[in-house]
Order: structure tokens, then sequence, then C-alpha cells
């Protein structure tokens, strides 16, 4: 049998078919229209903006810069840290549930909900980093420890312990893998620590959005360079020695902010997100009291959670195969196997632009140009996650040995390059299926009619109940999305790949 009949019969294929048919569907019911006044128009001014970047806001932004990199730092290495405490003890079942609940809640949901009590304290931000990262960095941390070989551990002495084992045996085995995955996690979180400015936090996201807001587009093409060339070129500054001393450094660089008000936090627990018919329940054994709760609760499910999960998952579905396709198309750019070294450097370049662009902001950008509706949310989305891809696929691509008289065009990428790559291509698109569902819904933020428009509603009604119960379900969505994509790459036996 050819390699291309086991390619085209496989049930990869028809899964990926399957997908395909179903946001084709979706996008009879998406709403995808460009409702601007005039987008093209828009688009120019932006453009001419981009091209003639003012350097002037460079002087303003620098303490918002300092900000965005100590937020980043700080909330890492908390998240680093109590990662990999949790990670030691990942094999209980209530420990990894509770894993899962913490990084199923986006950052900008943690962001809003410690917004309401701590106010734009520098609490608030670092905590809405080391909370779900801390989740994510339990569950890799335990899979790296979990591959770890444990023929070492024979040459201890008997009676050593799990603590020895650990330290002596594991930990050296894994320690280049844990130190790859957080210097990347990193990365991920000088993005986030940007992003926090648009809920008001003082980093570079908060001027981003109010030089957008007034039709400053050289200020923003000044403030995306400066975001671009920091994640650029990360390589060269961040050296492992100067780590230490930044974390050590960070909480310095942080302003002190409003001074907590504790009794608003404990009235936020105590009351604010109990639900309202319990609250101004004079008795909570009476039935009436129950029965108010019962109503309020399809009120709530019938007219904001299903109309926002149907958007979250008609918008996601959409964007998680259109992040499949230009996937397919991106990562050829990167691959020694289909371009050459001029052509590689150029993609190298488009990527690192694309992939290190928050879905947030860039939804955000195409918000302003093409009005609301789920476009903007759709092609950020895409953009995003199919640069990373298609990056990672890019590098797989480098490592297949090919045959000196092997095809040549679009015969080599078709044939020999695609067939053999394709089962890694799924592993990380279902892999990266529950990360484009957590951004789905924190885009309804921007106006999207996503779970997240409902949430941040409720915040701005002050029903704090509402917003909780929310937070609560696209949570548990998230939780079922990732169980699924784990079952089914493991019922295709997809080489996980945890790092993507």
């Amino acid at each position: 049998m050819t390699v291309r009949n086991k390619f085209s019969f496989s049930p990869r294929l028809r899964v990926s078919i399957g997908f395909l048919i179903s946001a084709i569907l979706c996008l009879f019911v998406a709403d995808i229209s460009i409702t601007s006044y005039n987008p093209w128009l828009e688009m120019g001014r932006f453009v001419g903006g981009m091209l003639a970047p003012d350097l002037m806001i460079l002087s303003v932004v620098g303490k918002a810069l300092i900000t965005t990199l100590a937020f980043a730092f700080l909330g890492v290495a908390l998240a680093a840290v109590g990662g990999f405490l949790l990670a030691l003890i990942y094999h209980h079942r209530w420990v990894r549930g509770l894993t899962a609940f913490l990084r199923a809640v986006h950052e900008l949901f943690w962001a809003l909900i410690f917004l309401q009590f701590f106010g734009l304290h520098p609490l608030t931000g670092l905590l809405a980093i080391a909370i779900p990262y801390s989740g994510v960095f339990a569950k890799i941390y335990a899979e790296i420890l979990d591959e770890t070989s444990t023929i070492p551990q024979r040459t201890l002495p008997n009676g050593s312990g799990r603590l020895v084992a650990l330290l002596y045996t594991r930990i050296p085995q894994a320690w280049p893998h844990l130190v790859s995955y957080t210097r990347y996690r990193l990365e991920c979180g000088i993005r986030t620590s940007a992003i926090l400015g648009f809920v008001g936090m003082p980093t570079l996201g908060y001027y981003l959005e109010s030089s957008f807001a007034q039709g400053l587009y050289s200020e923003v093409a000044t403030l995306l360079l400066l975001f671009y060339l920091l994640i650029g070129t990360m390589r060269f500054w961040l050296k492992g020695w100067l780590i230490p001393p930044m974390i050590l450094i960070a909480p310095f660089m942080l302003d002190k902010g409003l001074p907590i008000i504790w009794s608003n936090v404990g009235r936020f627990f105590s009351e604010d997100i109990v639900p309202a018919p319990l609250r101004r329940a004079d008795s909570l054994w009476s039935s009436d009291t129950w029965l108010e709760f019962v109503y309020w609760l399809q009120d709530i499910l019938s007219t904001q959670a299903l109309p926002g999960l149907w958007n979250t998952l008609v918008l996601s579905q959409i964007a998680l195969v259109l992040t499949a396709i230009l996937t397919l198309l991106l990562f050829p750019l990167v691959s020694r196997k289909l371009v050459s070294a001029k052509g590689r450097f150029a993609g190298h370049l488009l990527l690192i632009v694309a992939r290190s662009t928050p879905e947030y902001l860039l939804a955000y950008i195409l918000l302003q140009l093409w009005g609301p509706s789920m476009l903007p949310a759709i092609v950020a989305l895409a953009i995003h996650n199919g640069s990373l891809i298609g990056f990672l696929i890019g590098q797989r691509s480098n490592e297949l040995k090919l045959r000196q008289d092997t095809a040549v065009g679009v015969n080599r990428y078709s044939y020999e390059i695609l067939p053999r790559i394709y089962s890694s291509f799924l592993a990380f698109l279902f892999y990266r299926w529950e990360v484009i569902i957590r951004e789905t819904a924190i885009l309804g933020i921007l106006g999207i009619h996503t779970l997240g428009f409902f949430v941040d509603s409720a915040i701005q009604d002050i029903r704090f109940d509402v917003a909780i119960l929310l937070i609560l379900i696209s949570a548990l969505v998230n939780i079922g999305v990732d169980t699924f994509a784990r079952r089914l790459r493991s019922r295709l036996r997809l080489t996980h790949h945890s790092a993507c």
C-alpha cells in the first residue's frame, strides 16, 4: 500500500474532514459581517500609522514597559514554584481537578474577579498570572517528571526515599525540559502582562487601548514595535544568570497602588458572590427561597449562559479549522525541506510577529477596523494559533530524512512531508483546542457575544453572583473540551505535545 493510500483512508483524515464540515455548518449561523462605516479608510489610516511610528511616546511608556516585565517575571516565578509543588502530588485526583479548574479560567477573568476587591493593586495582576499559570505548570511539570527514566533510581542506597530520588535522579534528567518550558511560559507571561492593561493595570496594554481609542495609529505602531522587539529579542537579553536578580528586583518595580480594603474582600466572598435569591432570603430552608433560586438560575441559563455558550462554541469551531488551514499553509515557510534560506528568514520573521501578538490584542485591533462581529475574533485566533503551530510543525519537518530521489515542490509537500507530520499537526491542534475555547470566551469583553460578554456585563451591573456563575460555566466547558481532546488524541494515537 502506498503512502498516499495510507494517508487518504486514515481515521485521522476522517476526523479532520468531520471538523471541516462542522466548521462549514457553523459559518451559516455565525455573524461574520464587516459592520464598520468605512473599513478600507480606517485600515488605510492604520497602515499609514504603522509606516510612520511616533517615537515620542517612548518617553511616556518606559514605566509601563518595566511594569509589564515586573508583572511577568514575578507572576511566572510564583506560578513556577506553586506549579512545581503541585506537580509533586499531581497523582492525586483532587490535585488534577484543582489544577484543571485553575488553568480553565482565563487570566483576564481572574483579573476581573480580583479587581472587584483588590482594585488596581499589584496583587490583582500578580494573582491573575500566577493562579492559572500554576495550574499549567503543575500539569506540564508532572508530565516532564513522569517521562524521566527510573533506571538511575536503582543506583541509590536502599531506603533513600522519594525526596532523595527526586533531587538526585528525576530533576537532573528533567532539568533542561523544565527550564525550556519555563522560558516559553515567561514569554506567554509577558504577553499576558501586557494585555492586563486592557482591564486597567498600568502595563503596555493600557497605552495601546488609549492610543487606539483616540485613533493615534502612529503611537500604536510604536507600542506594537516595542512589544515585538521585547518578545523577539528574549533569547539575547534573557540569560539564565539574570533571572534571579530580575525576580528579586521585580517587586520594587511595581506601583504600590491603592490600599486594599479588606472589608471589601470579606464582603465579596460572604455577600457579593452569593446568588441574589439566597442573599435576600430570610430563611434558606424556605421552599419559596429555593423556588426563587431555580427561577433565577433558569433566567441566567436561558438569557445569558446558553446564548453565550452557543456563540463561544460556534466561533471557536470556525477558528480551530481556520487555524488548521493556516498552519498547513504557513509551516513550509520555516521548513528547510521546502523553502530556501532567504525564504525561511522572511518566514521566521512573519511567524514571530504573528505568534507574538496576543489573540486579545489582535482581535481588539481588527474590531476597531471591521466593527463588532465574530470575524475579528476568528481571524485573530487563527493567525496567532496558526503561526504558533505552523512554527512547531515546520521545526518538526526539519527533522525528517528524505530520500535523495524524493519529489520536489508541491509533490514533496503533498506526498512526502505532509503525510509524515500530519499526526504531529493534529496533536498540536487538539492541544490548542482548549486554549482557543478559553480565548474565545474572554474575547466577549470586546463586545462579541460569547460568554465573556455576559461576564463583563454582569460585572458592570455589579451582579457578581451572575458573573461568577458564568465564569464557572466557562471553566467547565474548557475542562470538558480538554478532556474530549485528550481522549481524541489517545484514540487516534497522537503523540501528546504539552509544550505547545
